[in-house]
This record gives structure tokens, sequence and C-alpha cells, in this order.
């Protein structure tokens, strides 16, 4: 049945990128063509002209203006800047067909020109483009987990690109969507009381992303799903990171009174 959906969704976003696309040509014949007689550098007009109208927020105009450059002017050294500027105007027009076709853009850019000065631009946008459709972290998170997998690819290929340290607040945002997500099972479970199920889920985000944004509340509610089957000293060293690590947090209180409360009983016993 879900496979059945699937292919439903992508036969739906296929007409709706055909018809983006079909929109699109019929624009072309109003700007096409609209190279004065004797410019010297026709294709550097047009990039200019596009390059106007994207500041101005004017997609359509913007993207055909570039697609001319780039279809037209195929030796021209304003063609790979020209890519960019029509996967720029997906990008920034924004709705899920745009992102879809803003990715193909810049899939194609990385794939002509690997070595082009602005590749990491490409790999930027492209990670991007995969994030603004990323979903609530209750719902599916496929487009997440490609954001991370570009985002994680520039810094693979890219170490020294000065896009390098907004990419990384980026990939932590998209890992925080991705823990959140897991972190919201767990805490259902914790709720459910399947502790069991809580204690898996919430010791996997952990393994899996140790810099998680919130992993306060993963420490705390670790630390009480153990409390809660009875293993306390597994519980003792979550409530401690918990103080330790952050100054902050909603859960400070009652990990100070929890760390004391273990603290206390061990003595007894002892």
């Amino acid at each position: 049945m879900q496979a059945r959906g699937n292919r439903i969704n992508r036969s739906w976003q296929l007409a709706a990128v055909v018809a983006v696309l079909g929109a699109s040509f019929a624009c072309a014949a109003h700007t096409r063509g609209a190279v004065p007689a004797g410019t010297a550098e026709p294709d550097k007009f047009l990039f200019d002209k596009g390059n106007e109208a994207l500041n101005a927020k004017r997609w359509i105009p913007a993207r055909e203006y570039f697609k001319q450059v780039v279809e037209t002017y195929t030796q021209s050294p304003y063609r790979p800047d020209a890519k960019l500027g029509v996967g720029d105007t997906y990008l920034n027009e924004g709705g899920s067909e745009n992102l879809v076709l803003a990715i193909n853009e810049f899939r194609e850019f990385l794939s002509f020109y690997p070595t082009n000065r602005r590749a990491d631009y490409a790999q930027y946008k492209l990670a991007l483009a995969h994030a603004h459709q990323m979903r609530a972290p209750q719902r599916d998170q496929s487009e997440t987990r490609d954001a991370i997998r570009e985002y994680r690819t520039f810094i693979s290929r890219y170490p020294n690109s000065s896009l390098l340290p907004e990419v990384k607040i980026k990939l932590r945002e998209a890992m925080d969507r991705l823990g959140e997500a897991d972190y919201q099972v767990g805490l259902f479970y914790y709720r459910q009381r399947w502790y069991p199920g809580s204690i898996d889920r919430f010791s996997s985000l952990l393994k899996s992303d140790p810099e998680f944004s919130n992993r306060d509340s993963v420490y705390f509610y670790l630390a009480e799903s153990y409390i809660k089957t009875k293993r306390d000293a597994q519980a003792l060293p979550y409530y401690e990171k918990l103080v330790n690590e952050f100054e902050k947090s909603e859960h400070l209180q009652d990990a100070q009174k929890r760390i004391a409360e273990l603290k206390a009983l061990t003595a007894n016993k002892s």
C-alpha cells in the first residue's frame, strides 16, 4: 500500500514539474531574443540581465536570461555561473516542484564543472534545496537525511571553503531535526511506560549524534527510564552528564535531586 502511495506521489510530483517547465517555456517566448542588435558581448548582456532580475527577485525572467546563456552560448565563460543562476531562481522561488528542479540544476553543475571555482557553492545549494524540504520531526525524514549527506559531502570535499562555517551550522540544524524525530519516538515510549523501547531509542540517538542540541532531555529521560527499570547505577552517569554539560535546562533541578538521592542511597548501602 505504501509503495503504491509513493508511486502516486512521484507521478504527481513529475506532473507538477512538467507543468512548471511548461510555464517556463511559455515565459521564454517573451524573454529570449532580447539582445539588442550589434551587442558586442551578447552572452554577457544576457548574464547581466539575469543577475539584475535575480537581485530584483523576478525569478522567471532571471531564469530565462540565464537559460539563454546556458543553451545558446555553450562556450561562454559566463555559462557555469548562468547554470548556477538557473538553480538559484528555482531555489529562491521555492515550492516543492521548484526545489526538485533546483536539485537537478546543481547536480548537473557538479557533473559538468566538478573543478569549477564555484563547485563548493553548488554543493552547498544542493544541500540547501534538500534542507528546504525537511519535514516536521513526526513525519518522514528522507529529505533531512539527504540534506545531511550533501552537507557532509561539502565538508569532505571543500574543507577550505569560505562557506564551511555556514555549512556546519546548517548541518547541525539538519542533524537536530533528525535527532528530534528519534527523541520524540523515545519520549512516546517513555510516556507509554515501555521503558526498554525508550532506553533503546535514547541510547541509539546519543550514539549516532552525541552533540544533539536537545541531549539534556535525552539524558534525563534515559536516566529516568533506567530508574523505572531498577537500574540506578546506569542512571546516575546520565544525570551527571546533564548537570556537567548544561548550565541551563528545564531538567537541571530534577537531575540534581536525583543525583543526591542516588548517592545517599549508595552511602546507606555501604
